[in-house]
């Protein structure tokens, strides 16, 4: 029996440990990738005095992701190494709606992006989405304030549920500790999930469905310009974009089918399996923003001049 118990007791310490060290790593590295895009963006509105639709998006976006890596990060940590502060309410409560919040922000605006490139770059007669085209950019400050007061609304009850209900072991979670805890899925709960997977559901068959009218739109256009036989630096640039669409596009489904193990998975304990999904969730915020800074042509440059060692290696080329 005591040996069992040892054997117990390693097990878990050896996965806390495991697991800060990989949420320190992801935190950081996806900290510094978003907190670069907010530089970038924030000199060139000083610079230019103003924003842009997209780089309104893609600063918020930014800004929300850093804030979610920094509350997840600590709340990871405090769980690991000072557990006795979750017994401190309301510490608890408020890490847990706080990392929701967040979650659910960058999940909403993530979608709002993948919807104002479509519009923006899609072609298409219809006259709906020409309306649309010519009304997207007055759009975004609504679009993105109505991502805040879903993600808020969720954030609430969230914590009104986690106020209630009796805590028990905390473990790393993409929706924040509530998921893995010790409670019971009762009256008190249900609405929490199905908000969650209505949540996901929505925002996820949002980015699903501009990617593929995205995708349609610019291989109809690929096509048009081949037969055409126009300039083959235009037809590359439109590759190029398909590329990114479609890495976007399995970025977004691996992250839906985490979110979705870690809400069928909410009352277990511990495993490799979730392990491994928390792991895939944590990076999806550094990956993401990564892609992006490839996919614009500014950040993209303001990179290369940033790291000496890239560009010495693209001017050898």
């Amino acid at each position: 029996m005591a040996a069992c118990y040892s054997q117990n007791k390693f097990n878990v310490t050896s996965y806390d440990n495991m697991a800060i060290l990989v949420t320190t790593l992801q935190a950081f590295a996806g900290m510094w990738i978003n907190g670069f895009i907010i530089s970038v963006l924030c000199m060139a509105w000083v610079k230019k005095k103003s924003l842009n639709s997209n780089e309104k998006i893609l600063l918020f976006l930014g800004c929300c992701r850093v804030l979610y890596l920094c509350v997840t990060w600590v709340s990871s940590f405090l769980q690991s190494i000072y557990p006795l502060c979750y017994q401190v309410q309301p510490i608890p409560r408020i890490l847990t709606a706080s990392q929701s919040f967040l979650n659910f922000t960058n999940l909403w605006v993530s979608a709002c992006l993948c919807v104002f490139y479509c519009i923006k770059i899609a072609n298409f007669r219809h006259t709906f989405f020409t309306y649309l085209k010519a009304k997207i950019d007055g759009m975004v400050p609504w679009l993105l304030l109505v991502s805040v007061l879903l993600s808020l609304a969720i954030g609430i009850l969230i914590y009104n549920v986690a106020q209630e209900a009796e805590f028990g072991n905390f473990d790393f979670t993409s929706l924040g500790n509530l998921w893995k805890l010790s409670i019971r899925v009762d009256e008190r709960v249900f609405p929490v999930f199905l908000a969650a997977g209505l949540g996901f559901a929505i925002s996820f068959m949002a980015v699903i469905f501009s990617a593929f009218l995205l995708l349609f739109s610019l291989w109809r256009h690929k096509l048009r310009m081949q037969t055409n036989s126009m300039k083959n630096h235009s037809v590359d640039v439109h590759i190029k974009a398909i590329k990114y669409i479609l890495s976007f596009f399995f970025l977004y489904t691996i992250n839906f089918i985490c979110l979705v193990l870690a809400l069928a998975y909410a009352t277990k304990e511990a495993n490799p399996l979730m392990f491994l999904v928390s792991v895939v969730q944590y990076a999806f915020p550094a990956v993401h923003s990564l892609i992006l800074i490839f996919s614009n042509p500014n950040l993209k440059k303001t990179l290369l001049r940033a790291l000496p060692c890239v560009r010495c290696k693209v001017c050898k080329r």
